[in-house]
């Protein structure tokens, strides 16, 4: 699921909105699994937040340097 930040910058913009989309899709899910009580493992929203924020970071340094 966690992508190293090295293989995030190799990434172009379209790859990175894409795993974005992707990303915030499976969040969704998450967070009703844990509201239904059928997620043990809530640990698994914490690392897709920060994916999704290392993401997002890097979309936006990628933007300043164009």
């Amino acid at each position: 699921m966690m992508i190293p930040w090295k293989e995030l910058q190799q990434k172009d913009g379209g790859e990175l909105d894409a795993l974005l989309r992707t990303w915030k899709n499976e969040l969704r899910a998450l967070r009703f699994s844990v509201a239904q009580g059928q997620l043990k493992n809530v640990r698994a929203i914490r690392v897709l937040r920060t994916q999704i924020a290392q993401t997002l970071t890097l979309i936006q340094q990628k933007k300043s340097i164009v």
